[in-house]
C-alpha cells in the first residue's frame, strides 16, 4: 500500500544497517533511497539515522518510530486477516518465537494440524531463548511467544501457562536407567551436561542448588538441546529437558526419568502476546488451538 511505503522503506533501512544494501534490494540507485529518507526526515521533523563511516543506525528518535511501524504493519496484517474471514476464506501469516523444546515434536505437529484446515495461512518460526522471545513481541516482530520460564512479564500477556517439571534424558544402558524417579543429587555426582545460562530449566537447575552441598559441575555446557541429547548415547552423561520437547521411544538409545519434585520446582511454560494487542484472525484461532492442545 502506498501510504506504507515510506514506512516500510525506513524498517528495511534500519534491518539492512546500510543504505547501499537496502538499495540494492530495492532495485533503487543510493542516492534515490537516500534522498528519500532525507525527504521523509525533513517532513518528520528529526532526523531518524546515524551515519556511520559503513552504514546507518537508528537513533533514539528513529527507535521510537520503528516502533510505531512495526504496530502500524502489524494492525494492518490484523485488518486483512479480519477481512479475509468475512469471506470465509482464512488467510493469514502467523509468526512465533518458541523455546527450543517446542521445536522437535509439538510445534510442527500443531502447524500442520492447523494448515489442514487452513491451507492459505503460512507460519514463520523463530527458536529464541526467553529473554530474546520477550523482546520479538515487545518489537512487534512476532505475534506469539511460547517459552519456558520468562524472564521479565512486563509486557507479556499470558494466554495459557501449563506446568512442566524437569526430566532426566541418558542412553537406555546408562547405571540409573533403572530408577523410576531420579534424585538430583545423585545426578549431579555423576558426568552431567546443562543447557547454558539463558535458558529455563538451567535456571530451575540454578535454584535448586542453591545453598545446597552438591553443585553444578557440567562435563558440557551446550544451548542445543537436540546436541546434549545426542551427546548423552556417546557418553553415559545425564542431560536435563522438560517433557513437552520429549517423545517416548522417538530415539530407542534414550530414556528419560523425572526428577523427585522435593528437588527441583516444576516450571511454567507460557503461551503469550504482547499486552493489549489484538491479535490477527489466524494468529488467535491458533492460538487457541495450541492452549487447547496443552491442556
Amino acid at each position: 500500500m502506498r501510504h506504507m511505503k515510506p514506512l516500510m522503506m525506513i524498517r528495511d533501512v534500519a534491518r539492512a544497517g546500510s543504505i547501499r544494501r537496502a538499495a540494492e534490494d530495492m532495485n533503487l540507485t543510493s542516492s534515490a533511497l537516500n534522498r528519500q529518507i532525507q525527504a521523509f526526515e525533513a517532513d518528520f521533523g528529526e532526523q531518524i539515522f546515524e551515519r556511520l563511516p559503513r552504514g546507518v543506525r537508528l537513533n533514539p528518535a528513529g527507535e521510537l518510530l520503528m516502533q510505531h511501524i512495526q504496530a502500524q504493519l502489524s494492525d494492518l496484517e490484523r485488518v486483512r486477516s479480519q477481512v479475509a474471514d468475512l469471506s470465509g476464506e482464512r488467510r493469514g501469516h502467523v509468526s512465533i518465537a518458541c523455546s527450543q523444546a517446542l521445536n522437535p515434536i509439538f510445534l510442527p505437529r500443531e502447524m500442520a494440524r492447523y494448515r489442514r484446515e487452513h491451507p492459505r495461512v503460512t507460519f514463520d518460526v523463530r527458536i529464541r531463548d526467553r529473554a530474546q522471545a520477550e523482546h520479538d513481541l515487545s518489537t512487534f516482530a512476532t505475534d506469539l511467544a511460547i517459552v519456558f520460564e520468562p524472564v521479565y512479564l512486563v509486557d507479556f500477556e499470558v494466554i495459557k501457562a501449563v506446568e512442566q517439571p524437569v526430566s532426566v534424558v541418558m542412553a537406555v544402558d546408562h547405571p540409573l536407567a533403572g530408577e523410576p524417579v531420579l534424585r538430583l543429587r545423585d545426578c549431579l555426582a555423576r558426568p552431567h551436561i546443562v543447557p547454558s545460562a539463558q535458558y529455563g530449566v538451567r535456571h530451575l537447575l540454578d535454584l535448586a542448588t542453591r545453598g545446597r552441598s552438591y553443585r553444578l559441575d557440567p562435563v558440557l555446557v551446550a544451548d542445543s538441546f537436540e546436541l546434549m541429547r545426542q551427546y548423552v548415547v556417546y557418553e553415559h552423561a545425564l542431560s536435563f529437558q522438560i517433557p513437552i520437547g520429549l517423545l517416548p521411544s522417538a530415539d530407542p538409545r534414550l530414556v528419560t526419568r523425572p526428577l523427585d519434585p522435593r528437588d527441583i520446582a516444576s516450571g511454567l511454560l507460557l503461551i503469550g502476546q504482547m499486552r493489549g494487542r489484538t491479535l490477527p484472525v489466524a494468529t488467535a484461532r491458533f492460538a487457541r488451538q495450541i492452549a487447547d492442545a496443552l491442556t
